[in-house]
């Protein structure tokens, strides 16, 4: 239901690419959360005021039925809400009616309206948007939200935004030291032995889609990487290491948040780079996270309630990530 709130609500954007990865959205599961929450008391919330008291319709405004009227928060001016992207809980009552987009008080970016109220971040900074495609999107999670309360973990394209927003720029260099820290064990180095009758299999399919991916990332980078069969993994040279370091380096708040997220669940950074370049789909990304896990199914079958849920939670999260990794981008429609 929420894919197609997004697609009705950017219905006049034609980008073939960008509407499969919307289809590929599940908001049924929870939501990526990676990293500990940042301290203080802020960072559990999501705070609303009404700063901007400009009710006049948005010709970009996405507006939504009228919802059952709350007499507890008709008349208040701003309401803090506590959130939670880890787990499954509903949150106070849906207490607005209208959700619009409109562009931010300084005319760089835009914003998200909820009636009068402008959307804020859990530090209670105005939520301001690169782009008017994220901020629809954005939009379409709130519209989508139901009367009896807010469920969080629908919302993924507002957690990372939040995140890209407020604990990217803080954390930046540690964020790279971490995805950098983990580029030697990375998923897609790691190859299954080839003279084991238990594991040729897996090397056989690891050589076939794997390989194109490591030959993309020697042509892109220019360095060789190592493969290896160890299970304490290898190390890779220090050229390419430091070719993908300063990649990292170069992107912006939005990209670094996404690439960071994509990553985390796919435990590759080759994989989170391999998207971020459009040299994978996020059905092809998703294959080679799996592409162990999927044979073992194939050989003993599928699980259900655990196979399944897993299958499900790795579509949000790299849909998700990918999705807002493309929006958040001014030239990703030209």
């Amino acid at each position: 239901m929420a894919a197609s709130l997004l697609n009705k609500a950017l219905k006049p954007i034609k980008h073939p690419n960008f509407l499969s990865a919307l289809r590929s959205l599940s908001f049924s599961s929870i939501a990526t959360a990676h990293g500990n929450p940042s301290d203080g008391p802020s960072s559990s919330s999501f705070t609303f005021d009404n700063a901007n008291n400009n009710k006049e319709k948005d010709d970009n405004g996405i507006y939504i039925k009228p919802p059952t009227s709350n007499a507890s928060t008709e008349n208040t001016t701003s309401v803090t809400m506590p959130m939670s992207f880890m787990t499954g809980s509903i949150v106070g009552k849906r207490f607005y009616e209208k959700v619009t987009t409109r562009k931010s008080d300084d005319g760089v970016g835009w914003t998200v309206m909820l009636d009068y109220r402008t959307l804020k971040t859990p530090s209670k900074r105005p939520l301001k948007l690169p782009t008017l495609a994220l901020a629809k999107a954005i939009a379409a999670e709130w519209e989508y939200q139901q009367t009896d309360g807010i469920r969080p973990f629908t919302m993924p394209l507002m957690k990372l935004a939040c995140t890209a927003l407020e604990r990217v720029p803080l954390t930046r260099t540690k964020i790279i030291e971490h995805l950098m820290k983990k580029f030697d064990q990375d998923l897609v180095f790691c190859r299954a032995p080839e003279d084991n009758t238990l594991t040729a299999g897996v090397h056989a399919r690891q050589v076939e889609k794997v390989d194109p991916l490591l030959s993309w990332l020697n042509s892109e980078f220019g360095f060789q990487p190592i493969v290896y069969s160890s299970f304490f993994g290898g190390k890779q040279g220090e050229g390419l290491s430091k070719a993908v370091e300063n990649l990292l380096k170069k992107t912006d708040d939005c990209e670094l948040a996404a690439i960071d997220a994509l990553a985390a669940a796919a435990h590759s950074l080759v994989i989170s780079l391999g998207i971020f370049h459009g040299k994978l789909q996020i059905e092809e990304a998703i294959e080679l996270i799996r592409l162990e896990e999927d044979l073992q199914v194939d050989k003993w079958g599928l699980v259900e309630g655990g196979h399944d849920v897993d299958i499900a939670d790795l579509k949000v999260q790299i849909s998700s990530a990918t999705v807002f990794l493309g929006l958040s981008r001014k030239n990703f429609f030209h």
